[in-house]
C-alpha cells in the first residue's frame, strides 16, 4: 500500500510522479476546502488495519451497518 497526494484537474484525479496499473482500485479521501487532518501513530495503524480488512473482504454489508447504527443510543 502507498499513500500519495493528487489534485483534480478537469474532473480527473492526477497524481504527479506516480503510476498505477490500469484498472487499479484506489481509495480517495477528500478533505473539505482547506480541511486537513493529522493522525498519530496509533490512529494511522488503526486506519491501515481497517483498510487491510476491507481489502481482505472482511466487511459488513451496508444494510447491516445501518441497522446496527440505528440501535445505538
Amino acid at each position: 500500500m502507498r499513500v500519495t497526494t493528487g489534485r483534480v484537474v478537469d474532473g480527473r484525479i492526477e497524481v504527479p510522479g506516480e503510476s498505477f496499473a490500469e484498472g487499479s482500485t484506489v481509495t480517495v479521501l477528500s478533505p473539505e476546502n482547506d480541511e486537513t487532518f493529522t493522525l498519530g501513530p496509533d490512529e494511522e495503524a488503526a486506519l491501515l488495519e481497517a483498510m487491510a480488512e476491507g481489502d481482505r473482504g472482511e466487511v459488513v454489508p451496508a444494510e447491516e451497518f445501518l441497522r446496527e447504527l440505528g440501535r445505538q443510543d
